[in-house]
């Protein structure tokens, strides 16, 4: 399963409602067949511009991160979801690239030596 980056941004709430919504939208992905790997919260903060959204207008909102391994088929159904939730503003899905394979690394290191033995 490839491994994505869902990045949403709620709307502003106290703390138990956000964690509401989290453990709702974790929850969604686990039933999916979905692997999370990490929650992070990024902070609450004004976004950049207004958001209308479910017929209200939202000048701040809660950032977060979810690190998760999933088929494409859940990441399509898991944005449909997230669009109709009344909770989210901005839900956004990332496919994070695979960690370099060793090889590549040294092959990287072994340029960067000849190039300053050339020099």
């Amino acid at each position: 399963m490839p491994r994505y980056e869902l990045c949403v941004i709620l709307k502003a709430m106290q703390r138990p409602e956000t964690a509401a919504v989290l453990r709702r939208t974790v929850e969604t992905l686990l039933e999916r067949g979905a692997v999370v790997r990490a929650l992070e919260s990024l902070g609450e903060r004004r976004l950049p511009y207004k958001i209308s959204k479910h017929d209200s207008r939202h000048t701040h909102g809660g950032y977060f991160s979810v690190d998760f391994h999933a088929s494409p088929k859940t990441v399509s159904k898991l944005l449909d979801h997230l669009e109709r939730d009344i909770d989210v503003l901005r839900p956004t899905v990332l496919k994070k690239d695979t960690e370099l394979s060793q090889a590549q690394c040294c092959g990287a290191q072994a340029e960067k030596a000849k190039s300053a033995t050339s020099r």
